[in-house]
């Protein structure tokens, strides 16, 4: 039987959602053991004089725990 545990983190970019994606995966792999997945809660960006300066992502980092 495997047991997993869901975590949240917030990540952020200053060039794409996608890239503040990828780069809360890297983060999270780099505490976390045995991630197998996460998805995107939420979206937002931060508006600076009336232009986007960066990309933040809600994520759900999930990883399986040891036997």
């Amino acid at each position: 039987m495997t047991v997993a545990r869901v975590t949240e983190i917030i990540a952020s970019s200053a060039t794409s959602f996608e890239d503040a994606v990828a780069t809360g995966v890297d983060r999270a792999c780099q505490t976390l053991k045995n991630v197998q997945g996460a998805w995107v809660q939420d979206q937002k960006v931060l508006v600076e004089n009336g232009k986007v300066v960066e990309y933040r992502v809600n994520l759900k980092v999930t990883f399986v725990l040891a036997d």
